[in-house]
């Protein structure tokens, strides 16, 4: 009966087998799975701990392999930054990211000794104020071939024009970041600013030459070089003009930093040394009379800088422009030459024409370049370079 009971039991419990020793089999074994249970335990613990800490070491190990090839890339310019080199280079690209702000603050950083130390080739920087194409970029291609040591170039052109110049061209990606430039306007001013401070970020540049698309040379590389760098002056129309045309555009709002006897006008295309082209991007003084005060009928390109150099440092201005310009027909414009107007005794006339003074001394040789030339001149212009221009 107790066997019965029993085995009874025991089918209860495990369904088949021994009746009786799978009843004390399972008791059995219940108590010491419990007595383990702490050592599993500890044991998966410790399993996790070793898999998490390879877990971070793995990651870390990957993250800075992937970073190791970044630090090797940068490191040679962080030692560049400490080199001479890289302050004298001149910059590779004229693009940038810099608004007006911070580059007329970068580009008029100033050295306070004099002496360079380290052998400079002083070139001049040909700043060209557009609105779109350069159409007599050819001819000026044939003037600066084979001066490559001694010129820089810059182009300021409508923000939404994109130049096209191939790869072998000198004008290829020379068109700095530039902005509307409105005739007459303040605009205007803050272009050839503009162009001033890209190129004084070359510590090569010692002169800045202003010129439009409609400008070209009237003799060499070599000749146009050796005036400007001899040169004690530089040039920059600027006289006193008793006109409405001259005095009548001054506002006497401007009194007293500006009075009417220090009222100057001149043509708007200059050439002027690194010391004045870094006073014209850090101005703060006259800027803000001109912008407010000089507006169309007064137009501030043939007053701001003619006025404001005189008035700082008219003992370096030869008050007379290198680029001649026809007036005689009367207008807001001069006169537009084309091909039947270029001759040989037309640039003769011109390169030797009225006198002037060069260095203090009489001299006839006064302008260096023309405007306006017509786009149509240009083969005419290619065909005869070499008789009318030297080049």
């Amino acid at each position: 009966m107790l066997q019965s009971r029993a085995g009874s039991f025991g089918s209860l419990e495990e369904g088949k087998g021994v009746p009786g020793v799978r009843v004390i089999g399972k008791s059995g074994r219940h108590f010491p799975l419990t007595l383990r249970t702490p050592k599993v335990l500890l044991f998966l613990l410790g399993i996790g701990i070793v898999l998490s800490f390879l877990y971070l070491y793995t990651s870390r190990l990957i993250r800075v392999t992937n970073e190791f090839p970044v630090i090797i890339r940068f490191q040679p310019c962080a030692q560049d930054h400490g080199s001479l080199a890289s302050w004298i280079r001149a910059p590779f690209k004229v693009k940038h990211d810099m608004n007006d702000t911070e580059l007329f603050w970068r580009a008029s950083f100033v050295p306070m000794i004099r002496h360079y130390p380290f052998k400079r080739t002083p070139k001049i920087a040909f700043m060209f104020l557009t609105r779109g194409p350069l159409p007599l970029a050819p001819l000026w291609e044939r003037f600066f071939k084979g001066n490559k040591k001694y010129y820089s170039i810059y182009v300021h052109s409508s923000p939404s024009y994109q130049s096209r110049f191939p790869p072998s061209s000198v004008f290829y990606g020379r068109q700095i970041p530039s902005q509307v430039a409105e005739w007459g306007m303040m605009s205007m001013c803050d272009a050839e600013r503009r162009l001033l401070a890209n190129a004084l970020l070359d510590i090569t540049n010692e002169w800045f030459i202003l010129l439009s698309e409609a400008c070209i040379p009237i003799v060499n590389f070599d000749f146009i070089y050796r005036y400007i760098s001899k040169s004690r002056y530089s040039f920059m129309g600027s006289f006193d003009d008793p006109s409405p045309y001259g005095r009548g555009r001054y506002n006497t709002s401007m009194s007293p930093t500006v009075n009417l006897t220090d009222w100057r006008k001149g043509s708007q295309w200059f050439e002027i040394n690194r010391d004045l082209a870094i006073r014209i991007v850090q101005d703060k003084k006259y800027y803000p009379l001109f912008e407010e005060f000089c507006r169309p009928a007064c137009y501030v390109d043939e007053h701001y800088f003619q006025t404001m150099l005189t008035m700082e440092s008219s003992h370096l201005l030869a008050n007379r422009t290198l680029t001649w310009a026809d007036w005689s027909r009367g207008g807001a414009h001069p006169a537009t030459f084309s091909k039947p107007d270029l001759t040989q005794a037309f640039f003769e006339k011109l390169f030797y024409g009225t006198p002037c003074k060069y260095n203090d001394q009489l001299a006839t040789v006064c302008f260096l370049f023309i405007r306006k030339i017509a786009p149509s001149a240009l083969d005419h212009l290619l065909e005869n370079s070499s008789k009318f221009l030297g080049f």
